[in-house]
């Protein structure tokens, strides 16, 4: 008996008005795995991320969260199931420091953000998980930096640890390495490599170098519909995917032996 994939979608479409956005998507995201999403420009991929977070609702299809359909859960009743996500431009607290955006955001997963009569001590308990948090992303040593004076690397970083800090089981990266500089880029993915694999992650990435250093399957996505998947080597040999990269005979960062 196949075990049951941390996230699917079945039969999923999304339209604005005449444009077909998404187009019949059926995906299974095997628990664990480390699941990429390519295509060229306009593909409907970052489409999919809003339509599996909740951010968008679909015009018909399904989306499963561990076999339960949650099509209809609105996106905030998500994340406390463990489906958390980040975006492809930060949605940062410039004016608050790494440790004072990471410890709220555990105050408000724990409930007790609201709660002001609580014992100080169950507060000083989410700074402890705020500072270990950063320190896995190294981050701590910029923990009293204002954000808006870190590097934009190092913002994707943080963005990441507050995803992190609701304690997903799935989560969803739209473009994580966006406008990071390749050094920096390469830091963010070994961070994201060394996350416990009870953390499902999917990511958009157009970075090829890094999909196919990080991601153990890839699906491919054209006009809306899912044109491949398969592990990085079948993906890297099907003629279909150099097609679509631009005519190409290699998709961009692809091996060309492959």
């Amino acid at each position: 008996m196949n075990p049951v994939p941390a996230l699917s979608t079945r039969a999923l479409v999304r339209r604005f008005g005449a444009l077909l956005a998404t187009d019949s998507v059926d995906l299974d995201v095997a628990a664990g795995s480390r699941h990429a999403l390519i295509g060229p420009n306009g593909a409907g991929k970052t489409t999919l991320i809003n339509l599996l977070s909740g951010f968008l609702r679909p015009s018909s299809g399904s989306v499963l969260l561990d076999g339960e359909d949650i099509t209809s859960v609105p996106q905030h009743l998500r994340v406390r199931r463990g489906l958390v996500r980040t975006f492809q431009i930060n949605r940062l607290f410039a004016e608050l420091d790494p440790l004072e955006s990471v410890a709220l955001a555990i105050a408000q997963r724990s409930a007790i953000g609201a709660r002001w009569w609580r014992p100080l001590g169950e507060y000083r308990a989410c700074i402890d998980e705020a500072a270990e948090l950063l320190r896995r992303l190294h981050l701590l040593e910029l923990a009293h930096r204002p954000t808006r004076e870190l590097a934009y690397g190092k913002q994707r970083l943080l963005e990441i640890a507050l995803a992190l800090a609701m304690h997903p089981r799935v989560l969803l990266l739209d473009e994580p390495a966006a406008g990071v500089p390749a050094a920096e880029s390469r830091e963010l993915f070994d961070i994201l490599a060394q996350l416990p694999r009870s953390i499902t992650i999917v990511l958009i990435e157009h970075d090829m170098d890094l999909v196919f250093r990080f991601a153990e399957r890839i699906s491919v996505l054209v006009g809306g519909a899912l044109l491949a998947e398969g592990d990085p080597g079948a993906i890297a040999a099907d003629p279909r995917v150099r097609q679509v990269y631009l005519g190409e005979q290699t998709p961009p960062g692809v091996p060309a032996h492959a």
